[in-house]
């Protein structure tokens, strides 16, 4: 496994702590050149010196010429984890959708815009989405993450099936719970759905390994989830009254 990624240049958003430092710190050990990159300059300043990494905060979107020019003008492995959680539901205002939008999806569009062409003239390159398990199931109480995180995981399909006989790796993470800040904002929806199985950042690290070294697509953490998005192909209407019988008693504990 360390030969695939040893000497590679990588850059990993949203590395300020959670699944972004713990992918960061596992790329660096296994021999990876990386850039760290988050709104918050002081975490990852702090991050790049405990690994030996290049710091670069501002948005994602922007960094990424930077990124490349820090990494001697080739970017290997892309790391689109920066994210919202944005929770609501269908009533939320414009701008928490937008936003969700505009991070959760749009964001990697632009990445994959500015890499592709590089990616395809060499004929490699590797695109890591943390999209989520919203992404292939839902979450209750959370109406822009779970739509977006489903728009995550469709663009990464879209690149996979597009671009792997390029070249193109592509793997989209999605796990259930993980214990980072991102769980404490998913309120008391995240407390009975996600809480209770939730992993620490570094199994997610691990599970992306496995599936770099399986040339594997999807990356379950949570191994269940794929009985889950299983159950909800084959019997659809069954999930969501699974699911709809989860959103009431979230209701009854006062969570909507």
């Amino acid at each position: 496994m360390g030969d695939t990624v040893r000497g590679a240049g990588v850059v990993v958003t949203g590395a300020g702590g959670g699944i972004g430092a713990a992918l960061a710190r596992r790329f660096a050990a296994q021999g990876a050149r990386v850039v760290v990159n988050d709104l918050d300059g002081a975490r990852i300043e702090k991050l790049a010196e405990e690994i030996g990494a290049v710091a670069i905060a501002g948005d994602a979107s922007r960094t990424l010429d930077a990124a490349r020019d820090a990494l001697d003008g080739a970017v290997d492995v892309y790391c689109a984890n920066a994210g919202l959680a944005s929770p609501g539901d269908a009533l939320a205002e414009e701008e928490v959708w937008a936003a969700a939008w505009d991070v959760n999806v749009m964001a990697h569009v632009r990445a994959a815009r500015a890499l592709l062409p590089g990616w395809l003239e060499r004929g490699e390159g590797r695109f890591v989405s943390t999209a989520s398990a919203a992404g292939l199931l839902t979450m209750i109480g959370a109406a822009p993450y779970s739509v977006t995180k489903h728009g995550a995981v469709a663009f990464a399909e879209w690149l996979s099936l597009t671009y792997r006989h390029r070249g193109v790796k592509v793997h989209a993470i999605c796990p259930q719970g993980v214990r980072t800040d991102m769980l404490t904002s998913a309120g008391t929806a995240g407390e009975l759905v996600l809480a209770p199985t939730a992993v620490e950042p570094e199994a997610v690290a691990e599970a992306l390994f496995d599936a770099i070294a399986e040339d594997r697509f999807l990356v379950l953490p949570h191994p269940e989830v794929a009985g889950f998005y299983r159950a909800r192909a084959e019997d659809t209407d069954r999930w969501l009254g699974n699911m709809n019988r989860l959103q009431r008693t979230w209701e009854e504990d006062g969570g909507a």
